[in-house]
């Protein structure tokens, strides 16, 4: 493989190390751009499934296109792989890299495909990868995609950002099909703040509808909360250019206007006072308190990331919450 130039797309085999959604639907789209694809999973039975062609667990009622390869054995499914795709949720990603590091082909490309924060350590997933797979070059995969839908092949729009701003073309170029445009950017740190933070939005956006606040509180939410995603990337390092693109400004708005996406689902039951055991995962649960955390100690103005985790802690209700945004001094809108 080569990670310079914009050589036209070529069979690769692929490795996608997750049997979930993303993982499955990701490896649907690198067989539509005519890869070799290679699925782990540990769940043995999702590899029965997904052999049977189909993965009811978590897409139920798609039919998969027959091709790509499942297994439980990791080292199998990195035998030979020219790149490599991480879709573990981003709190277990250490441990599967940890897994995947005595069978990682050398100088092969990771491409992150999970969105977080870790939360023990406040690193982003980039810095994880880079700890422990120092020898792969490091892309991320991120954008407005819901899983269903790239799995089904309707039209998505995605970013790939390296370093290498000739690595992230190769990916992009390669990683394209029909009905799956990727765009490269180098800006990595960009693509992952856009990505992990507006999981913590959604769980707003989700408990101001289903606390019923109304739709102009929820227009006013994701707002500011592009406001303090801003805010906090610039804090990184992030380019604006980047956050009112397809993995920020993108990505945030279709997560806080849609029940299929499962932060958003989380906040609807949070703020109709339903139980919340049991719900799919939710990413921007952990993400809201290492964010959190992230903001006071670098003393960033985010009032609605620190009043989702407030929440999700119990400290305070939504309403107490709303109240407390709507009562804060008065400045400019621009003021930011």
């Amino acid at each position: 493989m080569s990670g310079s130039g914009h050589t036209a797309p070529s069979g690769w085999r692929i490795a996608v190390l997750g049997g979930g959604a993303w993982g499955t639907a990701l490896a649907l789209a690198m067989l539509r751009a005519g890869h070799f694809v290679r699925l782990y999973a540990r769940d043995p039975e999702t590899v029965t499934a997904i052999d049977r062609g189909e993965n009811p667990r978590y897409l139920p009622g798609i039919v998969l296109q027959a091709g790509i390869v499942a297994t439980s054995d990791i080292e199998a499914a990195l035998d030979g792989a020219d790149c490599v795709l991480a879709v573990a949720p981003a709190q277990s990603l250490r441990a599967m890299l940890a897994t995947a590091k005595a069978h990682m082909p050398k100088d092969v490309p990771l491409v992150l495909c999970a969105k977080g924060i870790e939360r023990d350590t406040g690193a982003l997933l980039s810095a994880i990868a880079g700890e422990i797979l120092p020898e792969n070059p490091v892309a991320a995969l991120s954008g407005p995609s819901f899983a269903t839908d790239v799995a089904r092949g309707l039209p998505t729009a995605v970013v790939v950002a390296a370093g290498n701003e000739g690595l992230a073309a190769d990916l992009a170029a390669r990683f394209s099909a029909q009905n799956l445009r990727c765009y490269s950017s180098d800006d990595v740190i960009g693509v992952e703040i856009g990505g992990a933070l507006k999981n913590v939005f959604a769980i707003a956006a989700g408990a101001v509808t289903g606390a019923e606040l109304g739709a102009s509180a929820q227009a006013a939410m994701v707002t500011r909360g592009f406001v303090e995603l801003r805010r906090i990337g610039a804090a990184f390092g992030a380019r604006p250019e980047t956050l009112m693109g397809l993995s920020g400004l993108g990505d945030l708005l279709l997560t806080c206007s849609s029940a299929q996406s499962r932060n958003f689902a989380y906040g609807l039951a949070l703020g109709q006072g339903k139980p919340l055991a049991g719900l799919p995962l939710a990413e921007g649960v952990p993400t809201a308190a290492i964010a959190a955390r992230i903001v006071t100690e670098r003393n960033i103005d985010a009032p609605i990331i620190t009043a989702v985790a407030a929440i999700l802690d119990g400290t305070i209700t939504i309403r107490q919450a709303v109240s407390a945004l709507m009562t804060r001094p008065l400045k400019t809108e621009t003021d930011v």
